[in-house]
């Protein structure tokens, strides 16, 4: 391990008035504490604007971490360069870089803070938020059916880490919801792909 030092608070922006690292930040901090880390990103899928990212980060002889990350194009014009940065983030996260400046492992909790590392402030997150005015025709995300993008993410993720056949992702569907992934709403879509994202799928 390095003997230098990593000051994070030195590095912190504000991002909706929260505080927040950036992963340029979080790969410095890896850095000056791990030089010898090894980092890996891989492009899992790229198809019909969706881009789904797999990172490992790996500190010999002190752990490893894997995350994941998909963007699409109606989100970013960049997606594919988020999608691999909020891989990178969440696996530097896992690993305890940066953590406590964001809210990768409350991805999808809050729409208005879907971003691609989101920031934090959790005495403030979850204040009661007035809701902007919901465009007649629009359904809120709670009853909105999932996108086409979290449905493959779910059948990418299940299938490359987890190994499942689409026929048994759908049953593991079922047994949390009671339907197969086309018939999810985003926010169950959006909860789903944050259980296959983690070691195991409940």
């Amino acid at each position: 391990m390095s003997e230098r030092t990593f000051d994070a608070s030195k590095y912190l922006t504000k991002l909706k008035g929260k505080d927040y690292l950036e992963v340029k930040w979080r790969l410095l901090w890896l850095r000056t504490d791990h030089p010898e880390a090894l980092i890996s990103t891989e492009l899992v899928r790229l198809e019909d604007g969706l881009a789904v990212f797999k990172s490992k980060v790996t500190i010999p002889g002190a752990g490893e971490a894997t995350g994941w990350g998909s963007e699409t194009s109606q989100d970013f014009g960049d997606y594919i360069e988020k999608a691999e940065t909020k891989s990178l983030g969440r696996a530097l996260a896992a690993l305890g870089y940066g953590t406590q400046f964001c809210e990768d492992f409350d991805f999808g909790r809050d729409e208005d803070y879907r971003v691609v590392d989101a920031p934090v402030d959790r005495s403030r997150l979850y204040e009661r938020q007035p809701r902007p005015a919901v465009e007649k025709g629009s359904q809120p995300a709670a009853t909105a059916p999932a996108t086409p993008a979290q449905v493959k993410a779910i059948y990418l993720i299940g299938r490359s880490e987890h190994q499942l056949s689409d026929d048994e992702l759908d049953e593991r569907c079922r047994q949390s919801y009671g339907i197969p992934p086309a018939e999810l709403s985003k926010k169950q879509a959006s909860d789903f792909i944050d259980k296959l994202k983690a070691t195991g799928v409940r």
